[in-house]
């Protein structure tokens, strides 16, 4: 029986579904790149890329309806990864140039622009890595990571406030003033910056995931 498991790029217009599906497939996923409902809520791993406007992003995905499609995998415990802007989807609201826009509301926040002298933030970064995180197994705090975006969380407001429920490990970066890299909580994992644009780091992280579903 194999044991390879069967990852969906979600095909919502918004995303480098290509470059994922090659990173996808290196770390030794079956790959599909795909917006079919039952394709993607039957995958192993959900993986919801993410490129350009929040507002666009977050049209595109309800058209396609891969809000519903988070939405029902995650209530049933089935692992979801965000990308760059696939990530700050997951967050209650996104801020661009005045205009507020509802996100999933996986996790309260607001996703607003970078507090930095130079945006956008483009190229390699170092991240804190959160403790006893499975993302980043194998890796370091001194560990490069690509990123690309100008906007960005800069205040992680979710807590687990019952004792028996793990608390989210929430990995930070820095430029101008800290931002959240990446989260893991339950099922629902993301990151800001691009794995599949990452190098060998991207891909330890990227097959690290893998090896959860």
């Amino acid at each position: 029986m194999s044991t390879t498991k069967k990852v969906v790029v979600f095909d919502y217009g918004f995303g480098n579904v290509r470059s994922a599906e090659r990173a996808l497939a290196r770390a030794g996923a079956d790959v599909e790149i795909t917006r079919d409902f039952d394709t993607a809520m039957n995958a192993d791993g959900l993986l919801v890329p993410g490129v350009g406007a929040f507002a666009a992003c977050m049209q595109g995905l309800k058209q396609a309806r891969g809000d519903w499609i988070v939405g029902r995998r995650l209530a049933g415990g089935r692992p979801v990864m965000g990308i760059c802007v696939g990530m700050q989807i997951l967050f209650a609201r996104g801020i661009e140039h005045g205009v507020e826009t509802e996100g999933l509301n996986e996790w309260p926040g607001t996703v607003g622009p970078l507090e930095a002298d130079i945006v956008p933030h483009m190229g390699w970064n170092t991240v804190d890595i959160a403790p006893g995180s499975q993302l980043f197994a194998g890796l370091d705090d001194g560990t490069r990571f690509y990123f690309v975006h100008s906007y960005a969380v800069h205040d992680w407001q979710l807590e687990a406030h019952n004792p028996a429920m793990q608390a989210p490990k929430v990995t930070w970066a820095t430029h101008g003033k800290p931002f959240v890299a990446a989260v893991e909580n339950g099922a629902l994992w993301a990151t800001q910056f691009h794995p599949e644009k990452s190098g060998d780091a991207g891909a330890q992280l990227l097959n690290n995931w893998i090896g959860i579903l």
